[in-house]
């Protein structure tokens, strides 16, 4: 009886961590899309690009801003381009280096806006064609994995 109750509590115990950790990471999630909305809209009013495809890229391309290409070099985007930034082993990222977050925002919707589809999307709020017109563009290596989770992070997040 006594063994039972001790794997009970430890049982107990991984499950609240468990829970704790999960939380966590929803908020942590969560905030990136509270600190970032902003910044999409503003853009998003410039570029005529829906701040909902801004932020939804930026979101997975950027793992909710934990991935070490948007901690390291501020890239929010999975731009390539060159970088200072040599790891520990000696060898450089492909992805480009930004200033700070706001530089990296930026580049995107610079980069979307020379697209050829851009003037005929330009204030189209539809997210999906949008985002099926970037990944036919070229801009993911799976597009439609991309596309899928880029779709599916707006709706989950309700943007």
């Amino acid at each position: 009886m006594l063994a039972i109750n001790k794997m009970m509590k430890k049982a107990l115990l991984t499950l609240a961590l468990l829970v704790t950790v999960f939380a966590a990471n929803a908020q942590n999630k969560a905030a990136y899309i509270t600190n970032h909305k902003a910044m999409a809209a503003l853009l998003s009013e410039h570029y005529g690009i829906p701040a909902s495809v801004i932020l939804a890229v930026a979101y997975v391309e950027s793992s909710a801003g934990k991935g070490p290409t948007a901690r390291v070099l501020n890239n929010h985007f999975g731009i390539v381009g060159d970088n200072e930034f040599v790891n520990s082993r000696g060898h450089k990222s492909r992805y480009k280096q930004y200033d700070n977050e706001l530089a990296s925002y930026l580049d995107f919707c610079k980069l979307i806006s020379h697209k050829k589809f851009y003037a005929r999307l330009k204030d189209n709020e539809d997210p999906k064609v949008w985002i099926k017109a970037i990944s036919r563009a070229g801009y993911s290596e799976q597009p439609q994995v991309w596309e899928q989770r880029i779709l599916s992070t707006i709706k989950s997040n309700r943007l």
